[in-house]
């Protein structure tokens, strides 16, 4: 067996992208360099494993949550925002405002969505004080296509404008085994709706 072949054996054994998947995402990054953003962002996101949504308004994102919550089969959401439990409400889903190991889906904000490779910044915010490793393996991301950056530069500058934001940290599709290398079973969604 050669060390090239023990490398990737050894990798999918410890859940890490290989290079051609690293490799992949890159080439697909440079080709889409041009691209609108919120494209770019779109192609990114899923070609990484997560499952997008547009959804061009409440209405629409409404229907599309209560079909992703029913396909999953939720029974217990965490979910901590006002106005999202207001969408929860209307859905008739469980929910609770801590994170608790019942709970299999969390729905939740962003704070920005990072165009260059796909990924979506959370902060405090957005998942009060748990790391994002703790979160369910369901999690379903509601934001707006104003919230899309080209890259983490643009978004750490706008966070530096806006003040008091802590405990940053990014989350992609369950292809990418960098955030939480524990869960590989994780499923991202994102219902993008127009501002």
């Amino acid at each position: 067996m050669s060390l090239f072949n023990f490398k990737k054996i050894v990798g999918k054994i410890l859940n890490q992208p290989t290079e051609d998947e690293e490799q992949d995402l890159v080439k697909l990054g440079d080709q889409l360099k041009n691209a609108d953003l919120d494209y770019k962002f779109a192609q990114l996101f899923t070609h990484s494993g997560g499952i997008f949504n547009y959804c061009a308004d409440e209405a629409e994102a409404l229907q599309t949550l209560n079909k992703i919550l029913k396909i999953e089969d939720v029974k217990s959401v965490f979910c901590w925002d006002h106005d999202l439990k207001n969408f929860l409400d209307v859905v008739n889903v469980p929910y609770t405002t801590e994170l608790e190991l019942f709970n299999d889906c969390a729905l939740i904000t962003c704070e920005y969505l990072i165009a260059f490779d796909g990924r979506i910044m959370l902060s405090h915010h957005n998942i009060l004080h748990y790391h994002s490793s703790r979160l369910p393996s369901k999690i379903i991301i509601m934001a707006n296509v104003s919230q899309i950056v080209t890259n983490l530069n643009d978004a750490m500058s706008k966070i530096k404008r806006d003040g008091n934001i802590r405990n940053l940290t990014s989350i992609s599709g369950s292809n990418s085994k960098l955030d939480t290398p524990n869960k590989d079973n994780t499923k991202l969604f994102l219902l993008l709706l127009e501002d």
